[in-house]
């Protein structure tokens, strides 16, 4: 949301610092949001406390309109890196992730840049988003028969409706010691229980907004709507607040480093950060998985 129209940079800034205020360091960005302006936010941000954060940003779709202009290739990767770190006022990202998998660009290709990047020190860890396990563990591969750097993480949708990762990208994680970093855990906001399924999303909310489009028509029905409604049930059995209790149930899961979390406003941030200290009763933990 860093660069939308409806949260402007000083908001932006203060959420940032209203996580770092509660422990949390860690910001994940990427060049194609808002046309680069998250990642300029960003830096703005962490601009004097920089060594403080692990900032984290991507890079394959579009940004000109060139044949080279996008994907994983050596030229894209390259120019890709250095309009980010220009952007975030940087000279180092802690975490490069490619946005998608490229089946256009060889791996070699993309891996052996990436990894001089990183020997160049404009990049301190490597990441992938969006690939589905055969993919990740062909990169994995690659990177070992190589001796390319590796991805040590990997970036997918995952919430109550959509938990098709835990078939195949889970266990592939755990063998493998890569790290999960889960988006749109609260489905755009849907779960965090401040919609009303009868009525139009608030003109100032973050699911009336074009960078939700996608979220509201995916997840905008009927049985999420009924899935917020018992986790409303679960969430006042425990005194706690629905998005609480998601991020509880997420971060519950042991393949699960950390999540992506979208905060609009300093106090959601607050609030947000208090659900790393709940600890889910085994019998809600199952109820919830249910879901």
């Amino acid at each position: 949301m860093f660069g939308a129209g409806y949260v402007d940079d000083s908001r932006a800034i203060g959420v940032v610092n209203s996580a770092f205020e509660h422990g949390i360091n860690f910001i994940d960005t990427a060049d194609a949001y808002h046309a680069g302006h998250s990642e300029a936010v960003v830096g703005k941000a962490v601009e004097g406390h920089r060594h403080d954060f692990v900032v984290a940003t991507k890079g394959f779709i579009a940004t000109g309109t060139g044949p080279n202009d996008v994907g994983l290739s050596r030229k894209h990767l390259m120019d890709a890196v250095e309009g980010s770190l220009r952007r975030l006022g940087t000279d180092y990202i802690d975490l490069y992730q490619v946005h998608y998998w490229d089946p256009n660009t060889p791996l070699e290709e993309s891996l052996g840049t990436l990894s001089d990047l990183v020997q160049q020190g404009k990049i301190r860890y490597l990441g992938c988003s969006n690939f589905a396990a055969w993919q990740l563990m062909r990169a994995l591969w690659v990177s070992d028969k190589n001796g390319f750097q590796r991805f040590e993480s990997v970036q997918p949708e995952y919430n109550f409706g959509k938990r098709d990762i835990e078939t195949e990208l889970f266990p592939a994680c755990d063998d493998q010691n890569v790290g999960i970093i889960p988006f749109q855990v609260f489905m755009g906001g849907l779960l965090t229980g401040t919609y009303d399924p009868n009525a139009q999303p608030p003109e100032d909310s973050h699911m009336a907004s074009r960078h939700a489009a996608r979220a509201k028509n995916t997840y905008w029905n009927e049985r999420n709507f009924a899935v917020v409604e018992s986790l409303r049930s679960e969430a006042a059995d425990l005194d706690i607040s629905v998005p609480q209790l998601v991020l509880a149930w997420t971060l519950a899961k042991p393949q699960i480093t950390s999540v992506i979390v979208g905060s609009s406003r300093p106090e959601q941030v607050a609030s947000n950060a208090a659900a790393v200290e709940v600890n889910l009763p085994e019998q809600v933990f199952e109820r919830l998985d249910a879901l």
